[in-house]
């Protein structure tokens, strides 16, 4: 069996893979602290400096998703297949549920109406 560094290639996947999925939920977890703060705090003020923290990495903490799926699939393609085959329902839900997350950070700003950005 191939290694690199005394250790086998299949480890060396299972490290990084590891390490990139434990990198999003780290780096994502202050966008969702934010947006869930954001549905409690009364002041417009308040729900603007919580996404304003967020806009400008929300974007590059969905890069490492990414990754992780293309990590997935260049380390063990057949984990890969099996996972995204069987899971394939809740993953479209959760990537649409990421996507509308997205759009309507992107976009609160740009509603004329106070009222309708809670």
């Amino acid at each position: 069996m191939p290694t690199f560094l005394g250790i086998d290639y299949a480890t060396w996947w299972f490290l990084v893979i590891g390490g990139v999925f434990t990198g999003y939920a780290i780096l994502d977890g202050f966008d969702l602290g934010a947006g869930a703060g954001h549905l409690f705090f009364r002041k417009e003020q308040s729900r603007r400096i919580a996404l304003n923290a967020v806009g400008p990495v929300w974007d590059g903490n969905e890069v490492w998703l990414v990754i992780g799926g293309g990590a997935l699939f260049a380390g063990f393609p057949a984990v890969y297949a099996t996972v995204f085959s069987a899971m394939y329902i809740p993953i479209m839900l959760f990537l649409a549920a990421l996507i509308f997350r997205a759009v309507s950070i992107e976009f609160r700003g740009k509603e004329p109406m106070a009222g309708r950005r809670r």
